[in-house]
């Protein structure tokens, strides 16, 4: 007992606190519940997962609110069922009657082609729109639609609810163009309306498309 007794002084402080030593993994085996009020940031929640199928467009009309600070959008294998068209996304403040929102932007990309001929690292003029409510161009090359061809992005969208900001958001892709170039474009922007965005569409320039896009919300 004297041990114990002996543990448990060194571990408070004279003013009766905690030290930080008295606190290790084994100390919350029992924790089955995160305390109300305490949250763990950084959590992705899966919040609907669309697929296309010969699709012209895919549209998010619902759950883009106020729960969360960020979403991700997450977009696999997208392969155009036309040779070199763009990936593309707009949003809506009228839950998808209308996309056209003003948006500012700015990109760049790399890429290499499958024969090593040569290399770049360009700002693309393609991926920027000022004060624009075109669709926002996501790929700076012209897509293939080989049978093993694709383009990959992740999209972060950045408080759309928000009634006193812009909202901003930003994206990278990676993908096989139609010349055979591996290509990695970044871009940037923001939507410049101070009224929330509550949805969002993907589309190519031309023609339809298949792949999967999945929409997380950031906590």
């Amino acid at each position: 007992m004297g041990t114990i007794t002996r543990t448990f002084a060194n571990n408070i402080t004279t003013s009766g606190v905690f030290k930080p030593t008295a606190f290790n993994n084994a100390s919350f085996d029992n924790v089955t519940a995160v305390p109300s009020g305490a949250v763990e940031g950084g959590n992705m929640v899966l919040l609907s997962t669309q697929t296309a199928s010969a699709s012209a467009s895919i549209s998010f009309t619902s759950g883009i609110d106020s729960t969360y600070k960020e979403y991700m959008f997450v977009c696999n294998n997208i392969r155009p069922a036309t040779d070199n068209v763009q990936f593309h996304f707009q949003t809506s403040t009228d839950g998808g009657s209308n996309y056209g929102v003003t948006v500012t932007s700015a990109g760049f990309h790399a890429e290499h082609p499958e024969s090593d001929a040569s290399t770049s690292l360009a700002y693309r003029t393609n991926v920027d729109l000022a004060q624009s409510t075109s669709y926002q161009q996501i790929n700076s090359n012209g897509l293939s639609n080989d049978s093993d061809a694709n383009v990959c992005t992740i999209l972060n969208l950045f408080n759309p609810s928000s009634t006193t900001y812009v909202k901003h958001f930003i994206f990278t892709s990676i993908f096989n163009d139609y010349l055979a170039r591996c290509t990695n474009t970044y871009g940037a922007g923001y939507f410049n309306t101070t009224s929330a965005l509550n949805a969002i569409n993907f589309k190519m320039s031309s023609g339809n498309f298949d792949g999967t896009i999945q929409m997380f919300g950031i906590l």
